[in-house]
């Protein structure tokens, strides 16, 4: 928590980058401080990634993979955006994290 604010980290599939904007103002209008995810790798931000050649594309992932568990580190909680329920091993990863550090998880759809 900052000051009286909480600060929640959004999770889930970047190709739902409607629901992650639409998520973000939702969560900022109701108080809390919202940290998002700095790409939508599968919904846009295609000319990121069409130049890379392999091993600087894995090196990427990764080092965007590490700096997302940064921001749940940061978080009071995660909001897993999980439209049609579905959640990709990233997420998975993301969520088992939280949960092992101690962070609220709630979801979009139950």
């Amino acid at each position: 928590m900052i000051g009286k604010y909480k600060v929640v980290t959004l999770c889930g599939s970047t190709r739902f980058k409607e629901q992650f904007m639409r998520i973000q103002k939702e969560l900022t209008l109701k108080g809390y401080i919202v940290i998002s995810v700095g790409l939508f790798g599968h919904a846009g931000d295609g000319e990121v990634w069409e130049k890379m050649d392999e091993g600087t594309l894995t090196k990427t992932k990764e080092m965007l993979d590490d700096m997302h568990k940064r921001k749940i580190d940061m978080a009071d909680e995660i909001y897993v955006i999980n439209v049609n329920g579905y959640i990709g091993e990233s997420t998975k990863s993301e969520i088992e994290y939280a949960k092992k550090t101690g962070k609220a998880v709630n979801y979009l759809e139950n």
